[in-house]
């Protein structure tokens, strides 16, 4: 059991120190964010360097375990103990696995390293949103909260292309290009720290015991972690796999023992079982769990259409993006002003969605030819979506619940949006991987009679490049579209014979935003369906 938590009186804090200890979150929300997405591009060229190309998977998946499954841990636990504390633990265990992964020495060590970096960074959202919550009066916080998405959706365009920078220097002040990727944190994250420890300071906290719930953790781990690791890896083990099953087994029995425990700790648990019986919050979680599969849709397919359809390098497509940092930022600083003048909430949230439908929409009708400014313009529509969409959410997720709830509702912002992503992205990989084949062999079929394909097909020039005689042959016999985990002969062959697989690569990317748009419109009808909410009650 947890001691009684004393009442500490606060002075209001002055416009600077509020400025300034935003300040430090949002540096902190920008470094957890540019993580999560930096390694997309560096990934190859540290495996090379580590000799781990074949572990280098689990680089990635180990930070993403890590941060998910944290992040209502710290909501919970700030609730208990008080933001700051906690704050300092996440941005402390943030540095120090930067650190590590800065002088990793293995495939494996950086793994491990990246869990030890992802267990910080799943507080430095949720907590930096609760003490938004707890700076600020709620027909204020709509203003400042707009930054929080303008950061996330800047770490998410810049990751790739600062990623991709540092891994293309051969060394950088005696030390390999790569590992400044990790390093940079320090002296950055050492600022967030400095601004939060000496300026924030918890606000008054009533005088009460709490338990903390250990068996809830446990149980929430174990159910989460094997899920994750599914959703990370099946399309490599076999979705029926024996270890498949096995994760599907401890997954479900862990998670239907936490619902048993939650129910029976109360107000205690890790996650209030009464917060899920309010029917707005329960609500809000699962439109927060829609448009997290459509948020990490785009960022994860549209680079890919990019790279492959318009055969663009990682640097160019993330630059390619930047407008969509830009509309972001456009559309989450649109809904302060907006919400403080309506203090209303619903219509915006849908408006946000439906426009993320519409750029889907509009993605999945385009192909190789589609100029170059229609795609911009799809990517602008998309990012001011995204924009509305993460700063909405989190006002009516906030507003659902009482005042000493935050840090979970909070926590459970990020991690139902996290939990759609991953979930979502992983489903629509495989069903993409399992749509190119048909769909190569179809754009093949229709591209055999074009004169210009026929004629590269018999230049003995052309089939004296051993690597596009071997992918004519696949065509001809329909295999052409069933390995491609590694897609950067695409730009080495004759463009005419790789055209029919770039075509069928984009169809089954059409198809899959085809999907993301249908969610969307889901999401939107579910959110008209909440009560006309004020973000001012």
């Amino acid at each position: 059991m947890v001691g009684q938590v004393e009442t500490v009186s606060v002075a209001p804090l002055s416009r600077r120190t509020i400025l300034s200890i935003i300040s430090g979150l949002l540096i902190g929300v920008f470094l957890s964010a540019l993580d999560s997405m930096i390694m997309a591009s560096a990934l190859r060229t540290i495996a090379d360097q580590l000799n781990g190309i074949t572990f280098q998977a689990w680089a990635t998946t180990a930070y993403l375990i890590t941060s998910t499954i944290s992040t209502p841990l710290y909501g919970k636990l700030s609730d208990i103990f008080g933001r700051k504390r906690l704050y300092l633990v996440a941005i402390s265990l943030f540095l120090v696995g930067s650190l590590l992964c800065g002088i990793a020495q293995s495939m494996y060590q950086l793994a491990l390293y990246r869990g030890v970096q992802g267990l910080g960074a799943g507080g430095l959202m949720s907590l930096a949103l609760a003490v938004f919550a707890d700076l600020l009066p709620r027909e204020q916080r709509a203003r400042y909260q707009a930054n929080l998405g303008v950061v996330f959706g800047v770490a998410s365009v810049s990751g790739p292309v600062v990623g991709g920078f540092f891994a293309g220097l051969d060394s950088l002040f005696g030390l390999a290009g790569w590992r400044w990727i990790f390093l940079l944190n320090l002296p950055i994250g050492l600022v967030a720290l400095v601004l939060v420890g000496t300026l924030f300071r918890s606000p008054a906290t009533p005088r009460r015991s709490r338990r903390i719930d250990y068996a809830g953790s446990l149980l929430l781990v174990t159910g989460i972690v094997p899920m994750l690791l599914i959703i990370e890896r099946g399309r490599d083990w076999g979705w029926a796999s024996p270890r498949a099953i096995v994760a599907y087994a401890v997954g479900v029995v862990a998670l239907v023992l936490f619902v048993a425990v939650e129910r029976r700790r109360g107000d205690d648990a890790l996650l209030p079982p009464k917060l899920f019986r309010v029917g707005v919050f329960r609500l809000v979680n699962t439109v927060n769990f829609l448009g997290g599969v459509g948020v990490f849709t785009g960022l994860t397919f549209l680079p890919l259409y990019l790279q492959i359809g318009k055969g663009m390098s990682p640097t160019a497509a993330g630059l390619m993006l930047l407008p969509q940092s830009l509309a972001t930022t456009v559309g989450a600083r649109l809904c302060g002003p907006l919400i403080e003048r309506t203090g209303r909430y619903r219509e915006l949230l849908a408006a946000g969605l439906a426009t993320m439908m519409v750029s889907y929409l509009t993605i999945a009708f385009v192909d190789n030819d589609t100029s170059l400014w229609i795609v911009g313009a799809v990517v602008v529509l998309m990012g001011l979506g995204l924009g509305i969409f993460m700063q909405v959410v989190l006002i009516a997720m906030q507003n659902s619940v009482p005042p000493e709830n935050l840090g979970v509702a909070s926590g459970l912002y990020n991690f139902s949006r996290q939990m759609g992503g991953a979930v979502g992205v992983a489903i629509l990989f495989s069903l993409l991987f399992a749509l190119v084949p048909g769909r190569i062999a179809d754009a093949y079929g229709a591209q055999r009679s074009d004169p210009g394909f026929q004629a590269a097909a018999s230049d003995p020039a052309v089939l004296g490049d051993p690597v596009t005689r071997t992918t004519l042959e696949q065509l001809r016999d329909g295999t052409a579209g069933r390995d491609l985990k590694d897609t950067s002969f695409l730009g080495t062959i004759d463009e005419r014979i790789a055209r029919p697989l770039l075509d069928g690569f984009t169809s089954g990317i059409n198809t899959i935003f085809l999907i993301a748009a249908l969610i969307m419109a889901i999401a939107v009808g579910l959110t008209l369906t909440l009560p006309r909410g004020s973000a001012r009650q």
